[in-house]
């Protein structure tokens, strides 16, 4: 963490993933929801500006290289305490994610979900609601 006068900045790992197909990783300090764009710092690569609306979801990883040994779960786990909605989200590529959301609404441009698998290298992701087929809220916890 960094602070500037009264503020702490927190640097995050992330993984953009676009709705073309393209991915960045790396570093943001910036992201917030209900901001258009945010920047990530790519390992030895000055700062690049990300539009969120192009975006599938920014992903915030325990790593950015991931485990790729790890086969993706999108099965609930009877004993996860997480709190939220469960969710299932349907992108308009076809993968699907499901999770918990602690903050869907449908008039919202995005939301964050959290993986319903607890392997995955992703703590928490952002939505981009444009990016989605279907979203379906499948109960409360």
């Amino acid at each position: 963490m960094q602070k500037t006068g009264e503020t702490e900045l927190v640097m995050s790992r992330v993984v953009a993933r676009f709705q073309d197909g393209n991915v960045v990783k790396g570093l943001t300090m910036d992201f917030r929801p209900y901001e258009d764009r945010f920047h990530i710092v790519e390992i030895g690569a000055e700062p690049r500006e990300i539009q969120v609306s192009e975006l599938k979801g920014v992903f915030f990883v325990k790593d950015l290289e991931g485990d790729l040994g790890h086969a993706k779960s999108n099965i609930f786990d009877p004993a996860d305490l997480t709190p939220g909605r469960k969710i299932r989200v349907l992108f308009k590529d076809g993968e699907v994610l499901m999770g918990y959301t602690p903050d869907f609404l449908s008039t919202r441009p995005g939301f964050f979900v959290l993986p319903a698998d607890l392997r995955s290298n992703a703590d928490r992701c952002y939505i981009n609601a444009a990016a989605t087929e279907r979203i379906s809220l499948i109960g409360t916890v």
